[in-house]
């Protein structure tokens, strides 16, 4: 914990130093976005080290203790995965325990499911070939920022507050502009995370095994899925689908070990590590407002559409459009960054979906989600105990010369962390 306040508070004062120093209000590439990615890695091998040297491991989640770090990094590995250079600029963020896999070449012994989800291990003795997956990723960065330069600047998000606008545009024509002047924002993150994640299969580092049909898989440290974000049927599929590693890291630095309110906690550190524009917290303190009351209404009234094919389509259709708006909705002061004109966009809305998610939260019952070790474990009995015991045996004997033995243990371990 020391060392999570001590990184993200000297995070916080290089975002202070660059936004009210240096150029408020711009996107610019500067220090902050490497010392974002460096933060994110520090805290989370912190915890990792915490887990693996000073938990008992009936403690831990499944996954915490896959990611747990037995033995003291050197000098060389912690600065090496803090500063290599594939990650250095934009990451994206990985395990410590991948990372130093990949290092030691033991990164292509992953482990392979078939497709009638038994469990059956292959080693692949050969190196296998990042070239199509790097190729197919240049290919979305180039359509990416084909479409930032020439749609993207057609369609500012600052145009949902224009005055003549406004005044003269009906409900239906305002949200949908809305809706397409968030969508054409997305791409800029497109290319980047995109060019990251191939710059790293580029190096031979996020191959993540073989599919039933044999091909390869490089998404192990992949940022975001594209189609599942533009298709996205719910809030919580939106968010599991973009920026996939920082979801990730605050889930196993925050949520997981708050100890009340994981979600509300969990999205301040999230508007905390963005930044310290205004509009970067009013976007997660209404996303904290969207997700619960999302989750209500899908606890609530989803099994009812799902038994026939024809009503669920529809009900996927209607989900749609309202996930789409209601994350457009979201994050328009994460684009605008200020206070005053995010307000006048949410004043101009009659704060409309702030009231919505109000009255839903306080008509419908809100499901508690299990959430700690024995809650968790008894989820999915099936392989916990597995676990343990592979836990127990790698507790003592875990460095960087693994025996194939227990080579073997920890990538069963890690996969199982990958399906969870």
């Amino acid at each position: 914990r020391y060392c999570f306040v001590f990184a993200l508070g000297y995070l916080t004062v290089c975002q202070i130093t660059r936004v009210y120093i240096f150029d408020y209000g711009q996107y610019s590439a500067d220090f902050s976005g490497p010392m974002m990615i460096i933060t994110q890695k520090i805290t989370s091998l912190a915890f990792e080290i915490h887990d693996g040297m000073f938990r008992k491991n009936e403690d831990l989640t499944p996954s915490q203790r896959c990611l747990a770090v037995r033995r003291m990094p050197s000098l060389l590995e912690y600065l090496s995965y803090n500063c290599n250079f594939m990650g250095i600029l934009a990451g994206p963020l990985c395990s410590y325990k991948d990372y130093i896999t990949f290092i030691e070449g033991r990164s292509y012994q992953l482990q392979q499911s078939e497709a009638n989800g038994k469990e059956d291990t292959k080693y692949e003795q050969t190196d296998p070939s990042p070239n199509i997956a790097v190729a197919q990723k240049l290919l979305i960065c180039g359509l990416s920022l084909l479409f930032h330069m020439t749609i993207t600047k057609t369609l500012p998000v600052e145009y949902n507050i224009d005055d003549g606008f406004r005044a003269t545009a009906s409900w239906p024509i305002r949200f949908f502009y809305l809706y397409v002047s968030l969508m054409a924002a997305r791409p800029k993150y497109y290319f980047a995370w995109t060019l990251a994640d191939a710059i790293n299969n580029a190096a031979g580092f996020g191959f993540r095994g073989y599919d039933k049909n044999g091909v390869t898989r490089w998404d192990l440290i992949s940022n975001l899925r594209i189609q599942q974000i533009e298709l996205s049927t719910s809030f919580k599929m939106f968010l599991d689908n973009w920026n996939i590693q920082t979801a990730l890291w605050l889930k196993r630095v925050c949520y997981e070990r708050a100890t009340f309110s994981p979600t509300i906690q969990t999205f301040i550190l999230s508007a905390i590590w963005h930044g310290v524009y205004p509009g970067y917290y009013l976007t997660f303190l209404t996303g904290v407002l969207m997700t619960l009351a999302a989750r209500a209404i899908r606890n609530n009234i989803r099994h009812y559409f799902v038994e026939s094919p024809a009503v669920k389509l529809c009900y996927d259709v209607i989900t749609w459009m309202a996930t789409q708006l209601a994350i457009s909705y979201t994050v328009v002061p994460f684009v605008l960054l200020s206070v005053k004109p995010s307000f006048t966009f949410y004043s101009s809305c009659y704060f409309c979906l702030h009231i919505a998610s109000i009255l839903v939260l306080l008509v419908l019952p809100l499901k508690r989600t299990q959430k700690g070790s024995k809650k968790h474990e008894s989820v999915q009995p099936a392989w916990s105990k597995k676990l343990e015991e592979e836990s127990l045996l790698q507790k003592n004997s875990y460095s960087t010369t693994n025996n194939s033995f227990n080579q073997k243990q920890e990538i069963t371990c890690r996969y199982q962390a990958l399906k969870q």
